[in-house]
């Protein structure tokens, strides 16, 4: 989800649903140590409950920076042992560390010595040829023996040379079943499942098998899937969110961060798919991605909002969380 769930779009998702678990975007370890840390880490306290993704392979190093995402209070850090890419592999990091259980779980280790907040994986079902459900069962006991109980299990192999990381997202069968197994033989583990899950209705039938849901893009590229989520998911008796509500505080974010310097294409991005199949939606995407700056552009995507909201006939209400950092 590199370049997808920055600060504005979890910003977008918390006031769709306050349950769900939201995930940063995937952090190099090296990068966190050597960079801004501020830059990197920073999000608005309304985006919690909020986990901190890692990718790296240095045990010392994945030490240090789980420390650091602690000290920001990220309430989970996630050890990303699932992406795929050229520049991940040539790093060390992501899918290829499967075929490095050992090493894994020794990251794992060195990150719960540092922190007290949970320390969780993130995986493949396996990679390239070794790809047998019997591997993917080896692989988490070797790290649940280092310590780690929670896994979240993209239920695709990985073809770490050939695949695009797009490619890898769609060419490998999906194989759930795998996933569903993984759990009815690991029954003390948490294990979340992850992969070509677009709706809740599939979520609530994998809540049958598993612990947990993972939804990425979906939720990205139309994340008012997420609206019955804190009803349907997590039992809460609440209210649903109306789309006006979401809108007009999202929108009032949106200023305050624009007067803070922010590019408004980063704040704009995470609304493209709102209204996504609602009536508008496509002039909205226009009136989103229409070249304009400043105060202009503003009030060009105010007026757009507005005759959205119209369409709809819906009440806008204010009260939401609001921007800080």
């Amino acid at each position: 989800m590199m370049d997808c769930t920055d600060r504005h779009a979890r910003f977008l998702l918390r006031l769709i649903s306050r349950c769900t678990l939201l995930y940063t975007e995937m952090v190099t370890a090296q990068a966190l140590l050597r960079g801004d840390a501020d830059y990197l880490l920073a999000y608005s306290p309304a985006e919690h409950p909020l986990a901190l993704q890692l990718g790296g392979s240095d045990p010392a190093q994945l030490a240090q920076a789980a420390r650091i995402g602690a000290d920001f209070g990220y309430d989970e850090i996630n050890l990303n042992v699932g992406c795929p890419s050229d520049r991940v592999q040539s790093g060390r990091f992501g899918a290829c560390l499967m075929a490095e259980p050992k090493l894994v779980g020794e990251c794992v280790a060195a990150m719960q010595a540092a922190v007290s907040i949970p320390v969780t994986v993130k995986c493949r079902i396996g990679i390239d040829r070794t790809d047998r459900d019997e591997d993917l069962f080896e692989f988490v006991e070797t790290v649940a023996a280092a310590g780690c109980r929670h896994f979240t299990v993209h239920a695709r192999k990985a073809w770490l040379d050939g695949l695009s990381p797009r490619q890898n997202r769609e060419i490998p069968p999906l194989r759930h079943d795998t996933v569903h197994r993984l759990k009815r033989l690991r029954p003390e583990l948490e294990i979340v499942i992850n992969g070509g899950i677009t709706d809740l209705a599939q979520a609530l039938a994998h809540l049958q098998h598993v612990d947990g849901v993972m939804i990425g893009r979906a939720a990205y590229h139309s994340p008012w899937l997420l609206a019955e989520a804190d009803r349907l998911v997590f039992g809460q008796i609440t209210p649903l969110p109306e789309r006006a509500a979401v809108l007009a505080n999202y929108l009032a974010y949106m200023q305050a961060r624009h007067g803070l310097g922010t590019p408004l294409s980063a704040l704009t991005r995470p609304l493209l798919g709102l209204f996504q199949g609602e009536p508008g939606a496509r002039a909205w995407r226009r009136a989103l991605s229409a070249p304009a700056n400043g105060e202009r552009a503003m009030a060009q995507i105010m007026a757009a909002g507005r005759r959205v909201l119209a369409a709809g006939d819906e009440p806008a209400a204010v009260g939401q969380p609001q921007p800080s950092g």
